[in-house]
């Protein structure tokens, strides 16, 4: 008995170590050469951590540096890694998070192979941790049938006609918030946490039939888990560490998605009670109406599981609420700093309004309005980074990868491409899209990515265009604005790209 066991013991003394330098030495090291040799570089594989040290150190450098002046130039400050390693190794590089490689693309031909992909070739990433436990196995991330299900559901929810009868609720969500207005006349007022409890209360009227008091619990705690989620980026759990040591904040995460679970399941049952009690006749034709169809479906393939439910809620209600405040934060900031370009859009507005009310179709006139909001989709663009994997040996342009390598798409890298965009591609010019996105992008479909693109392009799209429209029509029909003297300039990652200290306005009435 003692010699077997002397002989595990030594196997396993003589196994392990193999195994473990097999994984973290000699296939880096043979994926560097691999790619090296088809002419991508990338900053030096570090023994455990990757480039993840490195990375915080750059950003680190770059903030203790940074004196950020009224600039839309924010790619080398938010993203300063890869703003210095595209200019030491070029277009495409490979670079680490821990062990995990990944290839950095920004020529717009590969992006636009990888994202038009139909075959499943570069799937969606699988999300773990703390990404999880936000956003489950939802639309965002999921993939094959169930993304095709769950699609077809919210392309119902947030288009054509079901949009149109969303209008209403969007006026009277803006009409709240523009009361509140009254009592800053002349005074500073800071718009962002206007514009994220309005794209709050706009997500929890129309797609859920609530108002934002019963949603404010759902909002802070996905608020929450994005803080986690970006305060443990580039930290690094060696050897699944994390299934036998709990730090605080993943006690905290489990906690918090554990009430963002109960939360969501109290608006869900409230919905079915209406109609089990015959207070309500059907399920509604808003999102989750829809997605109670889905789940009381009697055909198993069109069928939809309450734990489905529950992913498709969170991520919609953190999704429709970020990308708009995001959007019209920055959209505000533009215009309260040329004032030309907000005296055109008003003058639009007006034409098309008067002072009455936006309606469906004038939204789809305002041109000029348009071209302002590509113009802050390109310069501030809400989702740093789109990712998505390979899953099998590819040939990807002239270069040909293998299986299980992540691949990155910094939007914010590719709109700001003097090839593309001239050498004025900084600076904020809504003329670039005065005749169409085509010629905008010089015939480049993926040099725009403020929504994605391809198959998975963000089906909240036009609610938020919508949205987004409706608010500032609105403000610029009462309202002149300036930017506040004490406006800090710092926009920030936390998930999606927002102004960190905020955006500081004054308002003058007309």
């Amino acid at each position: 008995m003692i010699p077997l066991l002397a002989m595990a013991v030594s196997l396993f003394v003589l196994i392990i170590p193999s195994i473990i330098f097999y994984k973290l030495c000699w296939i880096p090291l043979h994926l560097r050469r691999l790619m090296e040799s088809q002419g991508i570089r990338g900053p030096p594989y570090r023994f455990l951590h990757g480039t993840t040290k490195e990375i915080i150190k750059i950003k680190q450098q770059t903030k203790d540096a940074a004196t950020m002046d009224i600039s839309h130039d924010i790619f080398p400050i938010i993203q300063p890694h890869l703003y210095s390693w595209i200019k030491l190794y070029g277009n495409n590089f490979l670079h680490w998070i821990g062990t995990e490689p990944e290839i950095v693309v920004t020529e717009p031909e590969l992006i636009k192979e990888i994202l038009s992909n139909k075959e499943g070739t570069y799937p969606k990433t699988i999300v773990k941790g703390y990404f999880k436990k936000l956003l489950g196995d939802g639309l965002v991330v999921t993939e094959g049938e169930k993304w095709s299900k769950l699609r077809k559901l919210s392309n119902h929810a947030f288009h054509g006609d079901c949009l149109k009868e969303m209008v209403p609720a969007m006026i009277a969500c803006v009409e709240t918030m523009l009361e509140k207005w009254r009592s800053y006349h002349g005074e500073e007022i800071e718009v962002c946490g206007e514009f994220r409890l309005l794209s709050s209360e706009v997500i929890s009227r129309t797609a859920f039939g609530s108002s934002y008091l019963e949603g404010r619990k759902i909002f802070d705690m996905l608020s929450k888990l994005g803080v986690l989620i970006s305060r443990n980026m580039f930290k690094i759990r060696f050897f699944g560490i994390g299934r036998f040591i709990r730090t605080r904040d993943d006690i905290e995460a489990d906690k918090t998605e554990q009430l963002l679970h109960d939360s969501i399941m109290e608006i869900v049952k409230k919905r079915q009670f209406e109609v089990q009690s015959g207070k309500a006749d059907s399920f509604g034709s808003d999102f989750l109406g829809s997605l109670l169809k889905g789940h009381h479906d009697t055909d198993p393939k069109s069928q939809i599981s309450a734990a489905e439910i529950i992913d498709e809620c969170k991520t919609f209600y953190f999704a429709g609420q970020e990308t708009t405040f995001s959007l019209l934060s920055w959209t505000t900031f533009l215009l309260a700093i040329h004032t030309d370009w907000q005296e055109r859009a008003r003058a639009e507005v007006l034409q098309l309004f008067g002072q009455q009310n936006p309606n469906s179709d004038g939204l789809s006139r305002l041109k000029t309005v348009n071209m302002i909001l590509y113009e802050t989709l390109r310069l501030y663009s809400p989702v740093p980074s789109i990712i998505r994997r390979i899953g099998s040996r590819v040939k990807l342009g002239k270069y040909e990868f293998p299986a299980n390598i992540k691949m990155a798409i910094p939007p914010l890298a590719i709109h700001r491409n003097p090839d593309i965009w001239g050498r004025d591609a900084h600076l904020f010019k809504p003329e670039r899209f005065s005749q169409g996105m085509a010629k905008a992008t010089n015939g480049n479909p993926t040099a725009f990515l403020g929504f994605g693109y391809g198959p998975r392009t963000c089906v909240g799209l036009n609610l938020a265009i919508s949205e987004a429209k409706i608010a500032l029509s609105m403000i610029l029909q009462r309202y002149k604005f300036t930017l506040s003297p004490e406006c800090v300039h710092s926009p920030l990652i936390v998930l999606t790209v927002h102004p960190q200290h905020g955006v500081g306005i004054l308002l003058r009435p007309l």
